[in-house]
């Protein structure tokens, strides 16, 4: 059998992990002076809520390499092969946990991605992984296959508020407080680094939805791939914004909830897009 393993900063819910068969790693979050337990404890609204009424910037704590090790050794003891596929290492120290991990187990057939992404991104890779191995590919095939593709996944997404980027140390206090006065919409992706970047500012919620629209109509969706629209708390923005995707042909197949490691940094009523872009 061909174990998937991903941590919880892939903002799958506990149900589809199940469902789909995955082995979770999950992320401790701390909030002030308590700790949760990303998806098991801390659900994705109550998290929002939190972050709201606290005024705290949370503090995510990598996975320790026992926690891998755990799967990795179940998975030598029943022969299995193991495709891990880590929340960016430009953002966590989860990849170099992983890799620890393996060289304890002593186990060959156990291959780790560095997804250079956070988010439901590493959803779309572990979901292709999962479809791979269930066509019979090995989990070597499987995760060179992950690597020749991670850099395509992107998203593109727009914050509603910059007071979080601010609370993170990205910005100042200062500055964060000019640009919600102006109404400013930052618009963020993950850099193919795997680092969050700024794709542009847009002043007002109409005008960055214009933006994301023409940055799509520059790219090439791969359409045997999912699309899906994102939001972190409050569905307001994101609705309109599948409005406008709608009258653009651009049919997401869901809409997935952002969690608590990127949404930290983007508070509620943020929106955006993920897809995969046709290689070249």
């Amino acid at each position: 059998m061909i174990r998937i393993v991903v941590d919880s900063s892939s903002d799958y819910q506990m149900s589809e992990i199940r469902e789909k068969n995955l082995d979770l790693v999950t992320i401790a979050i701390t909030i002030g002076e308590k700790q949760y337990v990303d998806g098991v404890d801390l659900e994705r609204n109550q998290f929002y809520e939190i972050l709201e009424k606290t005024g705290e910037f949370p503090k995510t704590s990598q996975p320790s390499p026992q926690q891998f090790l755990d799967i990795f050794l179940d998975a030598k003891e029943k022969g299995d092969e193991v495709v891990c596929i880590a929340l960016s290492s430009a953002l966590s120290g989860t990849y170099q946990s992983a890799v620890l991990a393996k060289d304890m187990a002593e186990y060959e057939p156990i291959y780790i991605v560095d997804s250079k992404t956070a988010t439901c991104n590493i959803k779309v890779l572990a979901d292709y992984a999962r479809k791979l191995a269930d066509d019979g590919r090995t989990a070597e095939a499987i995760a060179e296959q992950i690597e020749a593709i991670k850099s395509q996944v992107k998203v593109v997404a727009a914050l509603d508020t910059l007071e979080y980027l601010s609370r993170g140390g990205r910005l100042s206090r200062t500055a964060a407080a000019l640009g919600d006065m102006a109404g400013l919409k930052p618009l963020i992706t993950i850099s193919e680094e795997g680092e969050v970047a700024m794709l542009g500012k847009a002043l007002g919620r109409n005008k960055a939805i214009s933006h994301i629209l023409r940055h799509l109509e520059s790219v090439k969706i791969d359409e045997s791939f999912p699309i899906y629209s994102l939001y972190s708390y409050g569905t307001e923005n994101c609705e309109k914004f599948e409005e406008k995707l709608a009258g653009k042909n651009i049919c997401p197949e869901k809409r997935l909830q952002i969690g608590a490691t990127i949404g930290a940094h983007i508070g509620p009523e943020a929106f955006g897009i993920i897809f995969v872009e046709q290689s070249l």
